[in-house]
């Protein structure tokens, strides 16, 4: 899992995303969604946040504990569709997702590369369709 600063960079631009005109229900990792099944929701996304490991970014420093580091991690955001209705509505949200971190900064999180549907090929649930959008990023402690 990633550390609670990258966590909630990330989860502060969903959160604004979620509470938009228009915007998809968000719901992240150990989070109940059982109001979004049980009002049937016609589309909203599920997230996990991963954080891979922490690097050494600098040397020299001492004691060695005082070199930055840096956290990478992935963002997935699984868009949730309609089961049956095709793969088009999906793709959509998972680009406007992307787009809102594609080239950015926030509170210290870098975005990177980004994907639609890599490692993680659409996949069916009960009654809904599942496309990932995955978002490499990194973060660096002094």
């Amino acid at each position: 899992m990633s550390s609670k600063a990258a966590f909630n960079a990330i989860k502060g631009v969903l959160d604004t995303y979620s509470a938009g005109v228009g915007a998809l229900p968000v719901r992240y990792e150990n989070e109940f969604v059982q109001d979004l099944l049980d009002a049937n929701t016609a589309a909203w996304v599920y997230v996990e946040v991963f954080g891979d490991f922490f690097d050494q970014a600098s040397i020299g420093a001492e004691p060695v504990t005082a070199n930055r580091w840096r956290e990478g991690g992935v963002v997935f955001m699984h868009v949730m569709v309609p089961s049956g209705s095709g793969s088009g509505l999906a793709r959509g949200y998972a680009g406007d997702l992307i787009e809102l971190f594609q080239g950015q900064e926030i509170d210290g999180v870098r975005f990177r590369d980004a994907s639609i549907g890599e490692g993680e090929p659409g996949r069916d649930f009960p009654n809904y369709w599942a496309m990932a959008a995955s978002i490499e990023w990194e973060r660096d402690t002094a």
